[in-house]
């Protein structure tokens, strides 16, 4: 049984439970520039840089990963949402790539693999690989809309650097997650279908949205149902939406998403909208009650957090859910289906 069928296989059992935010709970930690830049001696300040701490301070994402496998988690993800050569130059550490994701995959893996050792209940690990600061579909220029700061080709070969670090570090999934731009999403898709084909083995890819308004749009204007269609022929393992907004803004999206999509769902909302100083104080009681409300609806696969999200969110969940089964996957009719903007379905 390769990894997919294995995921399948239990997503088919109950509804699972991947892990929360990292960048929340990293703040907590109060770590000053010495921290972040260890004995790396490189030529920017690091502080802020949270992907290389599993470099300088690996005690740091190994203490939180292990605190969401107590929480329950099923899936837990690499602290990679930013390590990539594009993100990492903000901070002279853009040669440093493979290392940072090869020692995160590694620590997730090991701890993984501690927990299942402990119980038999298979724990998996998602390598996260972020949207980047750049956009292929957009202009940073407003007088110049045809200008783009990087292109395809170059986005692509960006992803591949991180996905093939992440796959020698150990990951089962790819997940290219908070999607804000399709296109940048295909660059994505496509590093992790030339990873897995140079393999010569099936690397499946995890794939989430994320809405920059209420009317279910991403920042590259794209529909939940027309990224759908835009993402399908990927393959992907599970298809979803985090970050953005809490639980109960995505309710109709995810609404949207379960009822077209023939694979599973993933959805990973912010602990409710921060407040005034930018800070998330939803209680994980009531995020675990409004997620719960898709378990119950049979509208999801697997449950998590993304910003503000706490291993106390994480074990709310996991506590809501618990006995439920999982959603039945979709079986839609047989269709032509296209995505400009909006979604497109050639009539029978």
């Amino acid at each position: 049984m390769n990894i997919r069928e294995k995921f399948l296989a239990e997503a088919a059992k109950r509804v699972l439970i991947t892990d929360g935010a990292f960048g929340t709970e990293i703040q907590n930690w109060k770590l000053g520039e010495a921290d972040y830049a260890g004995d790396l001696n490189l030529a920017k300040d690091q502080k802020g840089n949270n992907d290389i701490l599993a470099l300088t301070k690996p005690e740091v994402p190994e203490t939180i990963t292990r605190e969401y496998l107590d929480a329950g988690s099923d899936i837990v993800s690499t602290n990679t949402f930013s390590a990539n050569l594009i993100s990492q130059a903000d901070y002279a550490a853009e040669h440093l790539v493979r290392e940072i994701n090869l020692a995160s995959a590694q620590i997730a893996r090991r701890l993984a693999d501690e927990y299942a050792a402990k119980d038999g209940r298979p724990r998996f690990v998602a390598g996260a690989i972020g949207p980047t600061n750049k956009t292929l579909s957009l202009s940073p220029d407003v007088n110049d809309p045809g200008f783009r700061e990087i292109d395809f080709d170059y986005l692509k070969q960006v992803y591949r650097e991180q996905i093939d670090a992440l796959i020698e570090g150990g990951v089962d999934f790819i997940l290219i997650e908070t999607v804000f731009d399709t296109l940048n999403a295909k660059a994505g898709i496509m590093a992790a279908l030339e990873a897995a084909q140079d393999l010569g083995r099936d690397v499946p890819i995890m794939m989430s949205m994320t809405l920059t308004d209420l009317s279910g749009r991403n920042l590259s204007g794209h529909t939940v149902e027309a990224f759908w269609h835009a993402v399908r022929h990927a393959r992907p393992v599970t298809i979803g939406l985090n970050c953005s907004f809490g639980a109960e803004q995505l309710r109709p999206h995810v609404r949207t998403l379960s009822d077209i999509a023939d694979t599973l769902i993933m959805v990973y909302p912010n602990a409710g909208l921060p407040n005034e100083l930018g800070e998330y104080d939803e209680m994980p009681d009531t995020t675990a009650g409004l997620v719960l409300e898709w378990a119950k609806a049979g509208q999801v696969n697997v449950l998590g957090g993304c910003c503000g999200s706490t291993p106390a969110h994480i074990k709310a969940m996991a506590d809501a859910v618990k006995g439920l089964p999982s959603r039945a996957i979709a079986q839609p009719a047989v269709r032509t289906k296209l995505a400009g903007l909006e979604p497109m379905t050639m009539a029978a």
